[in-house]
């Protein structure tokens, strides 16, 4: 589930904070990294829940409209499709998502008012409306419906976002993120889809566990010499204007380029350039462009990159 991009980002974080904090502990920032990881995870599970949650909320207004004085026909016979929904019928059922919730505590109980805010957003929306009136009704009309709920309410709620970064300063900038998961998550779930359908793991496999671990440490270990390569490549610039988020973007990507053999240096350029044009300045992304591509001339000329099997896709020998 935690992409490379995500790793790379979280990496950059608490590299950010192991410089700038007194704390220079290798192995409490490293813990930190993975708790980083573990609350991505645990924000995963949690809006899963919140289509549960907002189920639940429908079915109490169902229940309250028929319990009126004088209750309507609609009241009376409501139409019924969006709390019978099939896949949030499997997701309330799914013994590894009431696991997780379990183990993490979290729950939406204390917000009420979130949930009815989202629900409201939710019936107002014309996907809605077209979705509960439709003739289609099946398990892929359900499906993407809730598809739709999360891209066009659940992730346009500034109320959402404002409460997720009271909850937890590691959410900041995870929802898009974890929504685009959910998202996957559903095309594993089909109509026969039973409780035991598997989630997606913390990370997709040991490799990428590895990498999270070898990006963070070798960055670190190795601070000396990529601050000299920077250095090197920087010598028209005054370094110490050079701002501090930027030398540690480079950084990065030149650990890549040296020591991860299996990383073909374009993919490790053009992460990292995306990365600068989120978290640095407006113009940082052009500079670290240009640096970047004459310290990775530089380093092949000396032959300092030695890639091997994936690392090896895209390179060019002429070069």
């Amino acid at each position: 589930m935690i992409s490379r991009r995500i790793i790379r980002i979280k990496v950059l974080q608490v590299l950010y904070a192991f410089y700038t904090s007194p704390d220079k502990s290798i192995n409490n920032t490293e813990k930190e990294l993975f708790f980083s990881f573990q609350k991505t995870f645990d924000l995963y599970h949690y809006l899963l829940d919140l289509v549960i949650e907002m189920s639940k909320h429908a079915e109490s207004v169902i229940d309250l409209r028929k319990k009126k004085h004088f209750p309507t026909a609609d009241d009376l016979n409501p139409n019924v499709r969006f709390v019978n929904n099939a896949l949030i019928h499997q997701l309330k059922n799914n013994q590894e998502l009431q696991k997780q919730l379990e183990r993490s505590k979290l729950s939406w109980n204390d917000e009420p008012e979130l949930v009815k805010k989202l629900y409201t957003a939710m019936v107002s929306s014309d996907f809605f409306i077209n979705y509960m009136k439709a003739e289609e009704n099946n398990y892929q009309a359900d499906r993407k419906f809730i598809e739709k709920l999360f891209v066009e309410v659940i992730l346009q709620s500034e109320d959402l976002f404002m409460l997720l970064e009271e909850q937890s300063i590691y959410w900041n900038d995870d929802v898009e993120f974890v929504v685009s998961m959910i998202i996957k998550t559903f095309k594993k779930f089909k109509e026969y889809t039973r409780e035991d359908q598997s989630l997606m793991p913390m990370f997709k496999d040991s490799e990428d566990h590895q990498f999270a671990k070898d990006l963070y440490r070798k960055t670190i270990l190795n601070h000396d010499e990529l601050k000299k390569v920077v250095e090197d490549h920087t010598f028209n610039w005054d370094v110490e204007r050079i701002a501090f988020i930027d030398k540690l973007i480079l950084e990065l990507s030149i650990c890549e380029f040296l020591y991860f053999p299996s990383i073909p240096t374009k993919v490790s350029l053009n992460e990292y350039i995306e990365l600068s044009k989120y978290y640095s300045t407006r113009k940082s992304s052009n500079f670290i462009n240009g640096v970047l591509d004459k310290a990775l001339k530089d380093l092949k000329k000396e032959n300092k990159i030695l890639k091997a099997g994936r690392g090896l896709i895209g390179e060019d020998k002429a070069e």
